[in-house]
């Protein structure tokens, strides 16, 4: 069995212990979510759900969670979600699913942004590649532009959840303050799978041997 199931199930198991009844919950995109949505749900809590992509919510839902749109809701209480890439800074990269547009925001709506991962998401450095989510309108203007900051790739994936392109950057992530900045000024980028550490409030790290790592660390 690949320990790192058994990391993400670690992981997944801690976070579910966090929810409390009553809470308005984001769910994120992934494998090791996989994981938290059926911990969650063998602990029975009255939740209001967000989900950040059409598996998550058919899987919540398949669970007996209850999932709403994510458009009366002007906060979260809670949001659990996994990533790709974990810095030491705590900086992020997420997206691999295609949906770290609405992770963002439902990270960001969050009073507490929880992250649960397997150890061999923690490295030393954030490394290409960075998603993309490009507007479809004026597609190969955007990439021309973003294409000045590095090279960019279209992905060979279906489109994102709101129905826009799926790219990667793969160019040098020296600074992801510095780059995240310069993808924030490309218009027709809907979004990058940079996450600042400030939005990071817990991280969850998976043992193999059952443990749960806490941090930031």
């Amino acid at each position: 069995m690949d320990s790192r199931e058994d990391e993400k199930r670690a992981a997944a198991e801690a976070a579910a212990g966090l929810v409390k009844d009553g809470m308005t919950l984001g769910l994120g995109t992934g494998s090791t979510v996989a994981h938290f949505l059926p911990a969650l749900a063998r602990r029975e809590l009255s939740l209001t759900c967000v989900a950040t992509s059409i598996a998550t919510e058919q899987a919540a839902r398949a669970l007996g969670l209850i999932v709403e749109p994510f458009d009366f809701l002007e906060s979260l209480d809670m949001a659990v979600d996994g990533a790709d890439q974990i810095a030491p800074d705590s900086w992020l990269v997420k997206g691999g699913g295609g949906a770290h547009t609405r992770e963002k925001v439902v990270a960001s709506a969050a009073d507490r942004f929880v992250v649960i991962v397997s150890t061999d998401k923690l490295v030393e450095k954030l490394r290409p590649p960075v998603p993309l989510e490009i507007l479809t309108f004026g597609a190969r203007a955007t990439v021309r532009r973003l294409s000045e900051l590095g090279p960019v790739e279209q992905r060979d994936a279906p489109p994102t959840p709101d129905g826009n392109l799926l790219f990667d950057y793969l160019g040098p992530v020296e600074d992801p303050a510095a780059l995240s900045g310069e993808l924030d000024e490309v218009p027709g980028l809907v979004g990058h799978g940079l996450f600042p550490s400030y939005i990071v409030d817990e991280i969850l790290v998976g043992l193999p041997e059952g443990g749960v790592r806490r941090g930031p660390f």
